[in-house]
């Protein structure tokens, strides 16, 4: 990049969510090819995400994912997990970044200087392509999940507490995707006699 500045975006995908890992990615852009219609993932559907996420992997300077398991979640809280997934995002990269931009309050432990932007995914393109890797990656995680726990329907709710999913677990119980440390999971446990249904 003859000497310029490599600026990295971070952000976090299924902090919300009552099961499944939470992910994050990490993106170099680009300047020579920018990429049209960047934005908070949750700005834009399903098949967007998708056809954007091809052309960040394609034309973005380097890109990495990285997530923390429901294990770890439930061990070091979900703040914690969600700065351990982008930390390992960010240090996944093939290059090491000059920046690295947050969306968010907080910043991961790195080497390199890290900034926190509030609503960094809708201002800072980066940012938005970084949100939009760290969704797919999570979306398709969730649909291997259903494929194990169809009647959970994670491929509708993507594992956040609807009430369909509150009632899929009050049905069927709760599975080792399904994070302990979160009230609505922890009440289902105790409700259904800590029934837990294996992977």
């Amino acid at each position: 990049m003859n000497g310029a500045l490599l600026v990295c975006g971070v952000d976090e995908a299924g902090r919300g969510p009552l099961a499944g890992a939470v992910f994050a990615a990490a993106v170099i852009l680009d300047p020579a090819h920018p990429i049209a219609g960047l934005n908070d993932s949750k700005k834009l559907s399903a098949r967007r995400r998708e056809a954007l996420e091809v052309l960040i992997q394609t034309h973005a300077l380097a890109w990495a994912v990285g997530q923390a398991s429901v294990a770890e979640i439930d061990q070091i809280n979900i703040l914690q997990a969600t700065l351990m997934a982008m930390k390992r995002a960010v240090e996944a990269l093939p290059v090491m970044p000059s920046e690295v931009l947050v969306d968010g309050l907080h910043c991961p432990t790195i080497l390199m200087p890290a900034r926190a932007i509030v609503r960094g995914d809708a201002s800072e393109p980066a940012i938005s392509a970084a949100s939009i890797l760290a969704k797919t990656a999570r979306d398709r995680d969730l649909m291997r999940l259903h494929h194990i726990y169809p009647e959970y329907g994670f491929d509708r709710h993507k594992g956040y507490p609807t009430p369909e999913h509150l009632a899929a677990l009050a049905k069927h119980g709760v599975t080792i995707e399904h994070r302990r440390s979160y009230a609505p999971v922890r009440r289902c446990m105790l409700t259904t006699e800590s029934r837990i249904i294996p992977g």
